[in-house]
């Protein structure tokens, strides 16, 4: 007679085989299939400088479009260009716009193109953090050139004195701060300071990557200077508006080029960007290097998102094109709330057929 085990073996394995078959979507017929995932993964990288409003961007867009997926990593402007042009990412944000060789590098796949969006801008401010000065630091063109020279090497020396009397100036050694990577936001800062200095153009020069003049220290990323200006007495760096508001740092008012001092805001910003977007070039690399106007702040840069002509994937080209569109209407007032400055209507417009262009 068969062993009770072995009936009950030979019942029960059968069983088993099936509901395993079941949970694994195994022997089940096509209409009760699991349907496959539909979301589009789309990523990006770029800029610091716009990566709070880059995130905030996305998680505004994700929330109405479930479809789409973005993945976007800060890692400066210079390593963004670097991805998009070897065809790593599917778009980058820069604060520097691509110039003629970086475009055309950008090719594979062929025929692909680039195509160049301005998206916001943003105030590139000095920041600093000098113990009980007690009261708000006044800077001079010359005087903030020579500091980041490293011709200016203490607080109390006589030219910041005389544009600040009654502020308590310590007769320490200033601590400059500067970027490390390759940045859009150290593009800006030394193409305004190559605008306003003669020594500056013939000395370190304009790029995302320089090699600073004196004994500065560098840090990582818009993040990297605005910890390290937190946690460092006595010291100034430039860094993103938004950053140093979030962190409650001090940031100097810079005389323009009226000769007016300005501290960074919402209205000097769109003073300067609004009286510069009176001329946008065709190729809408809007560069404000010394922008003009009474109360206008001195430093400011518009951020590019840097797309490609033709994407192979149609459905994600779709999403791409959807959700910037979205970012320069829509999105335009999360901007202005983050302390970004909003772009006019008529740059706004010419971005849009730029975009919708093939």
């Amino acid at each position: 007679m068969m062993d009770i085990t072995d009936k009950l073996l030979k019942s029960v394995i059968p069983l088993l085989c099936a509901a395993l078959l079941v949970a694994c979507g195994k022997g089940s017929t096509e209409d009760n299939a699991e349907p496959v995932d539909s979301q589009v993964r789309i990523y990006g990288a770029g800029s610091t400088f716009v990566s709070p409003l880059m995130w905030r961007w996305i998680e505004q867009y994700e929330d109405q479009n479930t479809q789409a997926v973005f993945d976007y990593q800060a890692v400066g402007s210079g390593e963004g260009i670097d991805r998009f042009i070897a065809g790593g990412i599917d778009f980058g944000a820069s604060d520097s716009a691509m110039n003629d060789a970086e475009i055309a590098r950008a090719k594979p796949p062929a025929g692909r193109g680039v195509k160049l969006i301005p998206i916001t801008a943003g105030e590139v401010v000095v920041a600093y953090n000098i113990p009980g000065l007690n009261g708000t630091l006044k800077l001079p063109r010359d005087v903030y050139v020579d500091i980041f020279l490293g011709r200016i090497t203490h607080w109390d020396d006589d030219r910041i004195v005389s544009a600040n009397p009654g502020l308590n100036l310590p007769s320490k050694r200033v601590q400059v701060v500067a970027r490390r990577d390759s940045s859009g936001t150290t593009y800006a800062f030394t193409n305004h300071l190559s605008a306003i200095s003669d020594a500056w153009r013939t000395g370190p020069g304009t790029g995302k990557l320089i090699d600073w003049p004196g004994s500065a220290m560098v840090a990582l990323g818009n993040e990297g200077v605005s910890q390290r200006l937190k946690i460092t007495d006595n010291s100034i760096g430039y860094i993103e508006y938004g950053f140093a508001r979030r962190l409650g740092l001090s940031m100097a008012m810079l005389q323009n080029r009226a000769g007016n001092y300005v501290a960074p805001g919402p209205e000097g910003g769109k003073q300067a960007l609004y009286s510069a977007a009176e001329n946008i070039p065709a190729d809408l690399r809007l560069f404000l290097p010394d922008p003009a106007g009474s109360r206008a702040y001195p430093v400011v840069s518009l951020v590019w998102l840097l797309l490609h002509r033709n994407y192979l994937d149609r459905a994600e080209e779709q999403i791409l094109k959807d959700a910037v569109e979205w970012s320069l209407t829509d999105g335009q007032a999360i901007a202005d709330e983050m302390g970004y400055i909003p772009l006019p209507s008529n740059l706004v417009d010419r971005a849009l057929v730029e975009l919708r262009n093939d």
